[in-house]
């Protein structure tokens, strides 16, 4: 059974910083060779496509709202995958998805039919 699998969000304060994980196993996810990426929904507004890195991990996305804040990283052995988030917002508060499968470039990330989402891990930025 292919599974993708996020941890680490937890309540931070303002400014603080947090690191997600997320491993991706199973079915048609162990070679590692897709993009991976992360998105977040907060309550209120439209789910957002925060980053993304291909397989080869040469090629990133950030989204607006987070770059110069935020950094991905992957891990190929394992496929694990990281979201290094710093400075971090109350408008950061969000439940954040890591997505396996995921179309990936400088300029963007996009979910299709074959990519595959996490359970979610719930990020609260408080003053």
């Amino acid at each position: 059974v292919a599974q993708v699998v996020e941890s680490g969000g937890r309540a931070v304060q303002v400014g603080g910083s947090l690191r997600l994980s997320c491993t991706a196993s199973g079915s048609g996810l162990s070679s590692g060779d897709y993009s991976m990426g992360w998105f977040r929904q907060a309550p209120g507004k439209e789910r957002e496509g925060i980053s993304c890195i291909n397989s080869s991990g040469a090629t990133t996305y950030y989204a607006d709202s987070v770059k110069g804040r935020f950094s991905i990283a992957r891990v190929k052995s394992n496929n694990t995958l990281y979201l290094q988030m710093n400075g971090l917002q109350s408008e950061d508060t969000a439940m954040y998805y890591c997505v396996a499968r995921v179309g990936c470039a400088a300029f963007y990330v996009c979910p299709g039919p074959n990519t595959r989402w996490g359970q979610g891990t719930q990020v609260t930025v408080s003053s």
